[in-house]
């Protein structure tokens, strides 16, 4: 006997709004029934006795099992009429089993015949003509019971799984609730940090604009008396040629002999009255310091810096390197075993370790050296170019700087850049973003960027280093204290 049509639609129907209302009618965390809901600040409702216990072991706030949400404080609000909606979902599930029809329980939607076996593959109940069609032709059909008690068990093993996880999962939430109220107080502190040191910098600033200025009106008070000085020396030549004028329009009217007798005395006045030069003056360009904390490179020194050594196996045969691979000078010749990685007619040496990711940064003294190089290259670097002046060309894979005479300094990487630094540096840093295919020269006499080269970096390099042939060492030192 099959079942009307509307009959079987009214069914879902009702189906459909007896699961919303269970679920609206059940608490989120034990997923039961209410048991005494309340209503917290965010408007989501818990049994109390779960809300208690999930809120247990926080202090500074209290988040939501639902959304999250920071509750400031433990503070609910009972919720009696959501109370009696789950009494009345309870009943509900009784009063319908008892007016449900076994053929309504049990029948199959598309043959309207009785439910009898299973699809182990496609995990599906069947019918007598759903077990015979092509669509589950060499699956496993096994009998209701049998497999009901397969799957019984199979899901009594899946609930204490889940179970397990419920478990780590409600452990969890409060420990990320935590974290969340770390994280406030890390962006507390944060701020704090932030703002006192945008507050130091104002001040210095504002100390640094004060300083400046004072020393521009010094200046003005200087230059304006000089002017004032030379304003006075106009005004008296003005005063001597106006007397001199006055006179010579007087010995026009005098007798002849007594012109004769003064012209000698007037033609010397003129000849040695001297017209005061024009006092010019140019403003100093006042500049103004920007303390190191603030600079980019201290940032760089603290954050990238490494301890990088020399590698002797790649060392010129007159170079020397020092015990602790921190220093290296030009000497006489030695005997070395043959290796690929030695530079033999160029006198160079590299870090013992190359990068081929991150950020690195590395300084190095070269004090008064007439010749030197610094920088950075591939490890297939040519080892046997007559001399480094032969210049390397950029498929050869060297980045550098270096000094090539008293008072010559050089960017050598795609091309030869003559370089004009303000200072005589003594001290380079490096920095080597890999990333960025980027490598960065600093003059740390006075922390100015001396040149950047961007290439594409496809393999590890190497810190290189080239001493000319004098004997004053390059250094590899501790990275510079800018505070």
């Amino acid at each position: 006997m099959s079942l009307p049509t509307s009959f079987v639609q009214d069914s879902e129907e009702f189906e459909t709004a007896w699961k919303h209302l269970q679920a609206q009618a059940s608490c989120p965390i034990c997923l039961e029934y209410f048991k005494n809901p309340v209503t917290i600040n965010c408007g989501h409702n818990f049994c109390l006795p779960c809300i208690k216990l999930f809120w247990s072991n926080l202090q500074d706030s209290f988040p939501c099992p639902s959304c999250h949400f920071l509750c400031p404080e433990r503070k609910f609000s009972s919720n009696p009429q959501l109370g009696n909606l789950a009494e009345i979902a309870m009943l509900l599930p009784i009063r319908r089993s008892k007016r449900k029809r076994p053929e309504e329980k049990f029948m199959c939607k598309k043959h309207k015949q009785p439910l009898v076996s299973f699809c182990q593959k496609d995990l599906e109940v069947l019918c007598r003509h759903c077990g015979s069609s092509p669509d589950h032709q060499h699956h496993y059909i096994w009998p209701i019971q049998k497999a009901a008690v397969c799957h019984r068990k199979q899901l009594e093993h899946y609930t204490e799984l889940w179970k397990e996880r419920v478990e780590r999962i409600e452990k969890v939430i409060p420990m990320q609730a935590r974290k969340a109220q770390e994280l406030k107080k890390k962006v507390e502190r944060k701020k704090e940090e932030i703002k006192s040191e945008f507050e130091q910098l104002i001040s210095f600033l504002q100390s640094e604009q004060e300083t400046v200025l004072r020393q521009l009106q010094d200046e003005e008070m200087v230059i304006l008396a000089k002017l004032n000085e030379n304003l006075t020396k106009f005004a008296d030549h003005a005063s001597s040629l106006r007397y001199l004028l006055k006179e010579l329009e007087s010995k026009y009217v005098t007798s002849e002999l007594e012109l004769l007798a003064n012209v000698k005395s007037i033609y010397h006045r003129y000849k040695n009255l001297k017209c005061p030069e024009m006092f010019p003056f140019t403003l100093k360009d006042y500049g103004y310091r920007i303390p190191p904390q603030y600079s980019g490179l201290h940032r760089i020194i603290k954050r990238f810096q490494v301890g990088v050594t020399l590698d002797p196996e790649t060392a010129h045969r007159k170079l020397t390197i020092s015990e602790e691979g921190k220093a290296v000078r030009y000497g006489t010749m030695q005997k070395l075993p043959h290796n690929p990685r030695r530079f033999y007619l160029c006198p160079a040496v590299l870090g013992s370790e190359g990068y081929n990711s991150g950020r690195q940064y590395w300084e190095v003294e070269v004090e008064d050296k007439p010749e030197w190089i610094v920088g950075i290259c591939r490890d297939s670097l040519p080892r046997r170019k007559k001399s480094q002046k032969q210049q390397f060309l950029v498929q050869d894979g060297l980045w550098g700087i270096g000094r090539c005479s008293q008072s010559s300094y050089i960017a050598l990487g795609p091309k030869k850049i003559n370089l004009l630094p303000r200072e005589t540096p003594s001290k380079i840093g490096v920095f080597l973003d890999y990333e960025m295919s980027e490598v960065s020269f600093y003059n740390l006499s006075d922390r100015s960027l001396l040149y950047t080269f961007n290439d594409y970096f496809k393999e590890a390099l190497f810190p290189y280093f080239y001493t000319g042939t004098d004997s004053k060492p390059l250094k590899i030192c501790t990275a510079t204290n800018l505070d």
